[in-house]
């Protein structure tokens, strides 16, 4: 039983999900069908456009279904019909009721990027960054009716690196889910994962990101600014005061051994090439940076035009 190809029911949405959709069109299942969040507005002209899940699954010529809500007995029913052997949930934004974790054979699996139980819910990427973790990985989980609470089926580490923003563990962690989602299925067919049961008390909680929340607080230790520089990249981009302009901090490094005497968000030390803020505790070097209507530049690049609104002495926030 084990070797038969099984019927798969995909459900992402984001290119985090693709990356996985992608691994299992290499293999020897069968996707059935592919849930999707419905199109979303997008570019200039706010126009519809599919997430890239959807739109990997038609070139595959894949059946797509974007429900707004599966509470509904009839999108029930009608995955039900599917008759698949397994679902595998990976970003995809909406809630499953028990009447579709139940719905599948082998119920539901969900790939999910942090070493649960740390980290559950909707940004553990970024969460894990801001917080300073030096280790992630990928968790794969058979679902439950809670917020990524089910049993962990199988777990992969990963290293967080002293430059990774969100940008680059995000790609590296879609790659090894990919493979961490296709390497557990033989053996989940087989039934021979043993399910291992989360302790909920070394649970954290991966809130949504805000916008609000990459704005610089300059009276923060230099280590804890550069977190949030690296942890908002690339979205929604750490920024602060610059005049009347929001400055956007790509990206920066902290130097702790720096003991300016200055009021945080004060640059101190201003050249061709240098722009450092003084903090709470330390300072930070700006490396690459992006004012209104410019694009993302290193900071010698930056200072070429601009070195003056970046004097020594100039407040930022």
């Amino acid at each position: 039983m084990s070797d038969t190809p099984l019927r798969i029911i995909f459900a992402g949405t984001p290119d985090f999900a693709a990356s996985c959709l992608d691994a299992l069109l290499k293999t020897k299942h069968n996707i059935v069908a592919v849930y999707t969040q419905p199109d979303r507005p997008a570019g200039r002209g706010r126009k519809l456009r599919p997430g890239p899940v959807k739109a990997l699954a038609q070139q595959h010529d894949l059946p797509v279904f974007q429900p707004l809500s599966l509470k509904d007995p009839t999108e029930q029913q009608a995955l039900r019909e599917l008759n698949a052997d397994l679902m595998v949930v990976v970003a995809y934004g909406l809630l499953l009721p028990q009447a579709v974790l139940d719905a599948p054979r082998l119920g539901c699996i969900n790939v999910h990027a942090s070493l649960l139980p740390r980290w559950r819910g909707a940004a553990p990427i970024h969460r894990a960054l801001l917080a300073g973790d030096n280790t992630t990985g990928i968790t794969i989980m058979q679902m439950d009716a809670g917020l990524d609470t089910g049993d962990m089926l199988s777990k992969v580490e990963c290293p967080i690196l002293a430059d990774d923003t969100s940008g680059s563990l995000h790609d590296r962690l879609a790659d090894l889910g990919a493979r961490a989602l296709v390497e557990c299925l033989t053996p989940l067919a087989a039934g021979t994962l043993v399910p291992e049961v989360q302790d909920g008390s070394q649970a954290c909680y991966a809130h949504k990101l805000e916008k609000q929340e990459a704005q610089i607080d300059w009276s923060q230790p230099a280590e804890l600014i550069v977190r949030c520089v690296r942890g908002f990249n690339p979205w929604p981009v750490a920024y602060t005061r610059l005049g009347d302009d929001n400055l956007r901090v790509w990206a920066a490094t902290a130097d702790l051994h720096e003991t300016a005497a200055a009021v945080p968000g004060t640059i101190v030390e201003s050249s061709a090439d240098t722009v450092r803020v003084a903090t709470g505790k330390g300072s930070v070097l700006l490396t690459e940076l992006q004012l209104p209507g410019g694009k993302p530049q290193p900071i010698k690049t930056l200072m070429n035009a601009h070195q003056a609104r970046f004097a020594t002495g100039v407040k930022l926030g």
